[in-house]
C-alpha cells in the first residue's frame, strides 16, 4: 500500500491514473473542435471561388465559427452549474456534430456561414469545460505540465487542420471537412460516456444556478458588432464605410457597458467575473494573449492562401506546407510546460517569442521566385517559437489565482483568446484584400477573379505573381507588427515568489470546485 507521502509525491511530480483520464476525455472532445478553426483555412480559395464571392465575405466562414465559440463561453459557469459537466460535455459534442453536417449540406454561403455559427456554439464549452476540470484536479504545482496537454489540441490541430482540409478537397469535396467529424466525435462521446465521473452536483444547488442575461445580452453582441463591424472594413470605403463604423461603435458600447455593469452592478453573478482581472498577473498574461493568437491565427489564414494562390499549389500541397510548424511545436511544447513549472512562464515566453517571430519575419521577404526550403524552414522556426510561448503562457495565466477561481478565469480567458482569434482573422483578411486590390488596380478581391484583373490586361503571369506577392508581404508585416507587441505585456509579467507555486499560500486555498 502507497504510505500518503509517497502518494502526495507522485501526483505532484506527474500524472494519477484520474488526471490521466481526465487529460483523455479533453483531448478526444477538444480536438476536432479546434481542428475545425483551421481545417476551412485551405478552402478559402475553393470556396469563395465557388460561390463566387470576395474574401472579406468568405472569411465570415473561418470567423463566425471562432466568433461563435467566444459568444457561448460566457455561459459555461452557469450551464455546468446548472446542468453538471459531463451533461454539458456531451450536449455540447452533440450539437457541433449537428453543426458540422448542415455544414456540409451547406447550398450557399449565407447558409454555410449560419451553419458555422451552430457549430461554434456547440464547440464553445467543450474546451472551457475540459479544461476547468484539468486545472483543478492538477493543483499550482502541475500547471505547466498540464496546459501542456491542453496545448498539444490548441497548437497542433490548428497546424494539421489545413492538411486534413486539404487532403479532403483534393480527394472528394470540400464538404468532407465537416462530413469527417462525425465518426471522430462520435469516439469522443463514447469515451466521455465511459470515463467521465458521473455528475453529482444536489438538485437544489443546480437550480440555485441563475444565468446573468442582461450580461449576456450586452457582451455576445458585442463581440460579434466588433467582428463584424472590422469585416466589413475590407468592402467598399474601407475605414469609412457606414456597416465598419456602425459595427465598431455598437460593439465598443455594449462591450463597455457589459463592463460597467459586470463590475458594479452584477458583482459575483456576472457572466463573466472583471473582478479576476484586478489579479495583475491574470490580467497581463491574458493581454499578452489576445494579441498574440490575433496575430498567429491571420497568419494561419496568409499561408495557405499564399501558397495557393502565389504558388499555385492544391489545397493538400498548402495544407503540408505548413507542417513543420506544428513539427516544431512538438520539438518544444513538451520542454516549455516543464520548464515553466521551474523558472516561470516570463523567462519562457521571452525566448519563445524572438524565435517565433523570427520565422514570421522571413515571411515579411518574399518575392515572387521565393524557394520551398525557405518557406518550410521559416515555418519550423515560428513552430519552435510557438510550442515555447503556448504551454508556458497558458500555465502562467492561472499561476497567482485561487482554485475556486480557475472556472471563471477559464471562461474569461477563453473568451479574450477567441475574440482575439476572430479579430485577427477578419483584420488581416482585410488587410490582404485591401492590398491586393491596391496593387492590382481593379480587382474585387474575388480570388476567383484576380488573375483577370483588367488592369492587367495580358499581362506577363510572372509580373502578377510579383503584384501578389507584395500584397501578402503586406500582410504578413501586419501579423509580424501585432506579434511584436506581445512583448509588452510579457515584460510587464510579475515574477512569481517560487516558479511554479501560486504566491498565494497554497494551505489556504479552498478544496477544488466539484465541476463533474
Amino acid at each position: 500500500m502507497t504510505s500518503p507521502t509517497s502518494s502526495e509525491a507522485a501526483q505532484k511530480d506527474g500524472f494519477d491514473p484520474e488526471l490521466r483520464r481526465l487529460a483523455l476525455v479533453v483531448l478526444l472532445g477538444a480536438v476536432m473542435t479546434i481542428l475545425d478553426t483551421t481545417i476551412a483555412n485551405v478552402a478559402v480559395k475553393t470556396l469563395g471561388t465557388e460561390f463566387k464571392t470576395s474574401l472579406s465575405t468568405i472569411q465570415w466562414v473561418l470567423t463566425a465559427y471562432t466568433l461563435a465559440l467566444s459568444m457561448s463561453i460566457p455561459i459555461t459557469g452557469w450551464a455546468v452549474a446548472r446542468f453538471g459537466a459531463k451533461n454539458m460535455w456531451l450536449l455540447s459534442l452533440v450539437v457541433f456534430i449537428s453543426g458540422s453536417v448542415l455544414c456540409g449540406a451547406a447550398w450557399s454561403v449565407g447558409s454555410l456561414i449560419g451553419f458555422r455559427v451552430l457549430q461554434g456554439l456547440g464547440a464553445g464549452m467543450i474546451m472551457p469545460i475540459g479544461q476547468t476540470m484539468l486545472a483543478q484536479k492538477a493543483g499550482p504545482q502541475r500547471m505547466g505540465r498540464v496546459m501542456a496537454v491542453i496545448a498539444v489540441p490548441a497548437m497542433l490541430a490548428p497546424v494539421l487542420g489545413p492538411v486534413i482540409g486539404g487532403a479532403l478537397i483534393d480527394n472528394f469535396s470540400w464538404r468532407w471537412m465537416f462530413y469527417v467529424n462525425v465518426p471522430l466525435c462520435a469516439i469522443a462521446l463514447i469515451a466521455a460516456v465511459r470515463l467521465l465521473p458521473r455528475d453529482t452536483t444536489e438538485a437544489a444547488v443546480r437550480r440555485a444556478a441563475k444565468l446573468d442575461w442582461i450580461g449576456l445580452l450586452l457582451l455576445s453582441p458585442g463581440l460579434a458588432a466588433l467582428v463584424y463591424g472590422l469585416a466589413e472594413a475590407g468592402n467598399g470605403d474601407g475605414l469609412s464605410s457606414a456597416k465598419f463604423l456602425i459595427g465598431v461603435s455598437a460593439g465598443a458600447v455594449l462591450v463597455i457597458a457589459f463592463v460597467l455593469y459586470a463590475t458594479f452592478i452584477a458583482g459575483d453573478s456576472a457572466l463573466v467575473d472583471i473582478r479576476l482581472f484586478r489579479d495583475r498577473n491574470f490580467s497581463i498574461v491574458i493581454a499578452g494573449f489576445f494579441v498574440y493568437v490575433g496575430a498567429l491565427f491571420g497568419a494561419m489564414v496568409l499561408l495557405p492562401l499564399y501558397f495557393q494562390v502565389v504558388k499555385h499549389q492544391s489545397p493538400l500541397h498548402s495544407g503540408l506546407m505548413t507542417a513543420p510548424l506544428g513539427l516544431g511545436a512538438m520539438i518544444t511544447m513538451p520542454l516549455s510546460g516543464r520548464l515553466s513549472d521551474r523558472v516561470g512562464a516570463k523567462r519562457i515566453a521571452l525566448v519563445g517569442l524572438p524565435v517565433m517571430l523570427l520565422g514570421l519575419l522571413a515571411y515579411t521577404q518574399l518575392d515572387a521566385d521565393t524557394g520551398t526550403l525557405y518557406l518550410l524552414g521559416a515555418l519550423f522556426v515560428l513552430g519552435l517559437g510557438h510550442g515555447s510561448m503556448m504551454p508556458a503562457m497558458m500555465g502562467g495565466m492561472y499561476r497567482t489565482l485561487e482554485r475556486r477561481d480557475v472556472p471563471s478565469a477559464t471562461t474569461a480567458s477563453n473568451v479574450i483568446m477567441r475574440v482575439g482569434s476572430s479579430v485577427g482573422v477578419a483584420f488581416l483578411a482585410v488587410i490582404l484584400q485591401r492590398a491586393i486590390q491596391h496593387q492590382i488596380p481593379g480587382s474585387t478581391g474575388n480570388l476567383g477573379s484576380i488573375s483577370k484583373a483588367p488592369a492587367l490586361g495580358a499581362a506577363a503571369a510572372h509580373h502578377l505573381t510579383t503584384l501578389l506577392t507584395r500584397a501578402f508581404d503586406t500582410g504578413f508585416w501586419w501579423a509580424f507588427g501585432i506579434a511584436a507587441i506581445t512583448f509588452i505585456p510579457i515584460l510587464l509579467i510579475p515574477r512569481a515568489t517560487k516558479p511554479g507555486i501560486q504566491t498565494k499560500d497554497p494551505e489556504q486555498i479552498p478544496a477544488p470546485v466539484d465541476v463533474a
